[in-house]
């Protein structure tokens, strides 16, 4: 049996608030993740749907750093007993298509439950091997864990699908995985070269200029300022709970990154500054795709930028 005298208790208890303290400083410095919404092409076009995730006049923080507190560079079919099946091989060259897949956990059963991320359950990409023909999707999923992809026409080559998802259930409940699956589409392929690293590119009359320091494996900030015949944007509306998507192909290996913006969100009045903590992890050249929406209408700037 112990004994505790007054002051030991009073010793105990301030070492107690004390731990407590320090832990509570750490959370906060970790900070949190976020993703996720219905089957729908946002690779290029409006999107009534997008805009209905978000709530205008709300203030939310949206996230940063890397893919939603998924582990791994994405090349990966299967991690910690989760898995990406899919029996499409091949796609069909030059119209619309669906691609089916399924997420399966380490019974080898399809897994049904997932978290919803960023407003969706699942994001899903696709790229070709040479950094083109982008596709961010939000897939609907049937009853028994069947997921579909409605993909917009593809040009021969081979192509590499994305799965980001959150279990909502299990042992990995909470986690984040990036999975992905190669697929062939048909026909004589010729390989765009990648563009050369720049810091300024143009979409759909935008201009979008990025500045901060780029070193790979590191965190630097990272700030994307969008404007329009010359004077700055600040209708930035949200998509997805933040100002802007941003995903990274690494060139060779099609390595996966995310990034979220800092800046936190306030109704349909984004812009021009968007503030990132840019950590990717690999050197070499990295293709951006920087989505943000507009007048109920969504954009799609890609830029390339080196990382030393």
């Amino acid at each position: 049996m112990f004994t505790f005298t007054s002051s030991s208790l009073r010793r105990r208890a301030l070492a107690a608030a004390g731990t407590a303290a320090v832990l509570a400083a750490t959370l906060a410095a970790c900070g949190s993740n976020d993703d996720s919404m219905p089957a729908m092409d946002h690779h290029a076009h409006p999107s009534a749907a997008s805009s209905a995730g978000s709530t205008p006049g709300m203030d939310h923080d949206s996230m940063a750093g890397m893919d939603h507190g998924s582990t791994g560079d994405g090349l990966a079919e299967a991690k910690d007993g989760y898995a990406l099946t899919s029996t499409t091989a091949e796609l069909p060259t030059g119209k619309d298509t669906t691609y089916a897949f399924r997420i399966t956990g380490p019974d080898g059963k399809p897994v049904t439950s997932f978290a919803v991320d960023q407003t969706k359950r699942m994001h899903f990409y696709a790229i070709r091997s040479d950094l083109t023909g982008f596709q961010h999707l939000h897939p609907t999923m049937a009853p028994d864990g069947t997921w579909t992809a409605d993909l917009t026409a593809m040009t021969p080559g081979t192509w590499r699908t994305y799965a980001s998802f959150t279990p909502d259930t299990g042992a990995a409940k909470g986690e984040g995985f990036i999975l992905s699956h190669t697929v062939t589409v048909p026909g004589t392929a010729a390989d765009t070269p990648l563009p050369a690293p720049t810091a300024t590119t143009e979409a759909d009359g935008y201009t979008v200029t990025v500045k901060g320091t780029r070193m790979a494996g590191m965190g630097h900030p990272m700030t994307v300022t969008i404007s329009k015949d010359g004077k700055p944007v600040t209708d930035l509306q949200p998509y997805l709970d933040t100002y802007a998507h941003l995903t990274a192909f690494h060139e060779g290996d099609q390595a996966f990154a995310h990034l979220h913006p800092e800046t936190k969100v306030n109704g349909d009045h984004g812009g021009p500054d968007l503030a990132f903590q840019a950590m990717l992890p690999k050197p070499g050249n990295w293709r951006l795709f920087l989505q943000f929406q507009t007048g109920g209408r969504l954009h799609t700037a890609a830029l390339t930028l080196d990382f030393g």
